[in-house]
C-alpha cells in the first residue's frame, strides 16, 4: 500500500508542480530493471532473440520518492537550476545563527562584480546549494523560518552563480517587487508565504512568458532570487528580476514584468487580482527598478498591481 505523504496539501501541490516543471526538462534516469532474482541483468547475458523479464511491481516497490517518504526518499527529481540559500542578521553578528547543516558556513565569496558593497559581503553568509526538490525539502525542513527570526534578518534564495546585490552582473539591470506586511497581523502567514514563494522560484512558475509559444527556446527566467526580511514593525517578501522595464518602448518587457508580479499577488500570496493591500505599515504588490531605488529621496515610478 502506498504510504500517505505527510507534507501539508497545499505544499505538497506547489511541490509537485515544481516537480512537473523540473521533469519537463530533465526527465528522471531510468531504474536498473532487475530480475526475478533481484540481480540487475545484463544485456550480454542475454541469448540471440532472448527478452529480458522485467518484474514492474519489484520496481514499484523499491522506489520512495519524497512524497511518500519524506526522509529516506531514494529517488531525486533534478530542478531548472541550482539555486544557493544566503543569509544575514546584523543584530547576531554571525551568533545565534539558524539551524542548518554542518557544512553550512563555508567562506562566503568575494563579489566578482566591481563595486559591490563588500563590507554588507562580509556579514551574509552563504547557508547551502541545492539542485533537486529533495534537497529543498531538507533545507527547509532544518532552518529557523522568518516568523522566529531576529529583527533585521535577511533569507536570500538566489540562482547558483549570482550573488544577492544590485551589482551582480545578473541583477544590475533589473528591480524587484515587493510587498510589506505588518508584523503583528502575519506573523502566522509569513512562513507561508515565504515558502509558496520559494517554491514558485524553484519551480519557475512565475514567469508565463517561458512558456508561451512567443518565447524561444533557452530564453532565461526574469526571476534571479527571492528575498524575506524581518524588520521591528514589519515583513517584507521580494523577487528580483534580470531587467526592468525603461519607457514607452519597453511595452512587451514591461507586460511580463507585470505578469511576474500578478502570478506573486494571486497564485503565492493568495490575494484576489482587485484587492488592495496599502494601509498602516503596509504595501501593494509594488515594483521598482534597481536604478530608481537607489535615487534617494525621490519617488521612482511604481508598477501596482
Amino acid at each position: 500500500m502506498a504510504s500517505v505523504s505527510s507534507l501539508p496539501g497545499p505544499a505538497l501541490q506547489a511541490s509537485r508542480s515544481a516537480v512537473q516543471a523540473a521533469l519537463s526538462e530533465h526527465p528522471e534516469a531510468d531504474v536498473h530493471s532487475t530480475s526475478k532474482s533481484g540481480d540487475v541483468d545484463d544485456d550480454a547475458s542475454l541469448e540471440p532473440g532472448e527478452i529480458r523479464e522485467v518484474d514492474m511491481q519489484a520496481q514499484a516497490e523499491t522506489i520512495r520518492t519524497v512524497f511518500s517518504d519524506p526522509k529516506n526518499f531514494n529517488v531525486k527529481h533534478p530542478l531548472y537550476s541550482p539555486w544557493t540559500l544566503w543569509f544575514d542578521s546584523p543584530a547576531t553578528k554571525g551568533r545565534n545563527l539558524p539551524q542548518t547543516p554542518s557544512t553550512a558556513f563555508p567562506q562566503t565569496p568575494v563579489p566578482q562584480t566591481p563595486g559591490a558593497a563588500l563590507g554588507w559581503m562580509e556579514d551574509i553568509k552563504r547557508v547551502i546549494s541545492f539542485d533537486s526538490v529533495e534537497e529543498f525539502w531538507g533545507l527547509y525542513n532544518n532552518i529557523v523560518p522568518p516568523s522566529h527570526l531576529p529583527q533585521k534578518a535577511n533569507y536570500y534564495l538566489f540562482k547558483e552563480g549570482i550573488i544577492p546585490a544590485w551589482e551582480d552582473e545578473a541583477n544590475k539591470a533589473g528591480g524587484k517587487w515587493s510587498i510589506q506586511l505588518p508584523k503583528e497581523k502575519n506573523r502566522g502567514n509569513v512562513d507561508k508565504m515565504w515558502l509558496y514563494t520559494m517554491l514558485a522560484a524553484i519551480g519557475e512558475t512565475f514567469d508565463p512568458y517561458l512558456t508561451s509559444p512567443e518565447a524561444p527556446p533557452g530564453t532565461p527566467s526574469l526571476v534571479t532570487g527571492v528575498i524575506v526580511s524581518t524588520r521591528p514593525q514589519f515583513y517584507r517578501l521580494s523577487i528580483w528580476t534580470r531587467l526592468a522595464p525603461s519607457g514607452a518602448d519597453d511595452e512587451k518587457l514591461r507586460e511580463r514584468i507585470e505578469a511576474v508580479g500578478k502570478h506573486f499577488k494571486t497564485a503565492v500570496l493568495g490575494y484576489s487580482d482587485t484587492q488592495k493591500l496599502a494601509g498602516p505599515l503596509a504595501t501593494d504588490v509594488e515594483f521598482q527598478s534597481h536604478k530608481d531605488s537607489e535615487k534617494k529621496g525621490k519617488s521612482g515610478r511604481k508598477i501596482i498591481v
